[in-house]
């Protein structure tokens, strides 16, 4: 018994000698970095630097006796509004008598993808818009996952592009662990379930996520409320029901490849002329069992007066063209 009191008591004894001789050395610490500055530099303005507030002993707030300002963690700016209810007082704030217009974003695109007896068409506009401001004519709306399997984006661009770029290293880790590549179902339901857990978190998404895997070609569409739906034809965006109106006249499954870009194009046009949150230009890909490829980028003007041209018309589409 005497012998583990004995063992205890030089125990504790060392781990409190070590403790003060780490306390020290710490406080010597700013001193060390001092001295080690001093010796890299080479001269100069440097040499002359005031490092006094590395020493242990020097004043707060950067010394040994710092203490932290007795405001730290109050809120410097951003006042609330001085009403009983803040968040309500926000909500409504725009329907208020006298208040400006409310600034509603607004997203805008069009996009579509369909099955036929070739593969897989993608054909998606290029225009970025938040309400009535068009921020950009040139985004790319497919996003390449890996050389099989290709997304769309609808929505948020930031969403979209963050969300399935994360879908492209999941595919890739998968073809790592299992030697084959992931499925087209099992890459919509992985990017579905993800979505789903963040319902509530304010994401807009809308995608198609089509791909070329072992049970041939597949097309799906999936959102940021978790739906998912597998189909043979889909139009997503602001300008979907214009472009569903051409794809509804003109699709079939025994189309040639030559027809089925001319499809995809001509209603990516059709949405871009109706609808004002659409436009740029138009990107087709065609996906085989060989993976995907890019058939065409055209700017939609050039569309514009290439159809009007086929009906006898210039301009605006209403003038005949002079014989």
């Amino acid at each position: 018994m005497m012998g583990i009191l004995v063992s205890l008591f030089f125990f504790f004894f060392f781990q409190a000698e070590d403790g003060i001789r780490d306390a020290q050395e710490s406080r010597g610490l700013g001193d060390v970095y001092k001295r080690q500055y001093q010796r890299r530099v080479r001269g100069g303005s440097e040499a002359s630097m005031d490092l006094s507030f590395l020493s242990a002993t020097a004043t707060p707030p950067f010394g040994a006796d710092a203490q932290a300002p007795a405001n730290l963690i109050q809120d410097q700016g951003f006042e609330m509004p001085n009403v009983v209810d803040p968040g309500n007082f926000l909500n409504n704030v725009w329907t208020l008598p006298g208040a400006p217009p409310a600034l509603e974003f607004k997203h805008g695109t069009t996009t579509l993808g369909f099955k036929f007896n070739g593969g897989v068409i993608i054909s998606v506009d290029s225009r970025a818009s938040m309400g009535n401001y068009i921020s950009s004519q040139t985004v790319k709306k497919v996003i390449e996952i890996n050389p099989y399997l290709l997304g769309t984006m609808a929505g948020g661009a930031a969403d979209c592009a963050f969300w399935e770029r994360h879908l492209g290293k999941e595919a890739r880790l998968h073809e790592l662990r299992n030697k084959e590549r992931m499925s087209v179902a099992a890459a919509s339901k992985l990017l579905s379930n993800i979505l789903y857990g963040y319902q509530g978190y304010g994401l807009s998404v809308g995608t198609m996520i089509a791909g070329w895997d072992k049970t041939g070609p597949q097309l799906y569409y999936v959102d940021s409320d978790g739906t998912r739906l597998q189909g043979n034809l889909f139009a997503v965006g602001s300008g979907s029901t214009f472009a569903y109106g051409v794809l509804d006249a003109g699709y079939k499954e025994d189309m040639t490849v030559e027809e089925a870009c001319e499809l995809g194009q001509r209603a990516i046009y059709h949405a871009t002329y109706r609808d004002a949150y659409s436009g740029g230009t138009n990107s087709v890909y065609h996906i085989t069992e060989e993976g995907w490829t890019k058939v065409s980028q055209t700017n939609v003007e050039d569309l514009h007066f290439k159809y009007a041209n086929e009906k006898g018309m210039i301009g605006q589409g209403t003038e005949p063209i002079p014989k």
